[in-house]
């Protein structure tokens, strides 16, 4: 069975936000066992390729980093990002497309 492209990118990103969920219930039970913690920069970082669903969810459900500033306000500028992105991808394909291109060619 060949996986059709759009099918492929929606399991990957299903699978990034279960590893981000994963790894902030990781860092959430060494916070309760006293242990080596996840830094929050790497706990960022999976949000903003992608894994901000997951990131968010654990978040909430796990009662994780709630309260800690700047990671709050920093985690729901991604998740804003994510939502714009979504957005313009679905409303306005042909744009997302020239601003990727234009933004490709710059780096």
């Amino acid at each position: 069975m060949e996986l059709s492209t759009p099918l492929t990118l929606f399991i990957l990103y299903l699978l990034l936000n279960v590893l981000a969920f994963c790894v902030y219930w990781w860092d959430k039970q060494a916070a309760i066992d006293g242990t080596w913690r996840i830094s929050e920069r790497t706990l960022l970082g999976i949000a903003f390729v992608g894994g901000s669903l997951g990131a968010v969810t654990a978040q909430q459900m796990l009662r994780h980093k709630t309260r800690k500033e700047p990671f709050r306000t920093l985690l729901m500028m991604i998740v804003a990002l994510h939502t714009l992105g979504a957005a313009s991808w679905l409303f306005a394909p042909e744009f997302t497309q020239r601003a990727l291109a234009a933004i490709a060619q710059a780096i």
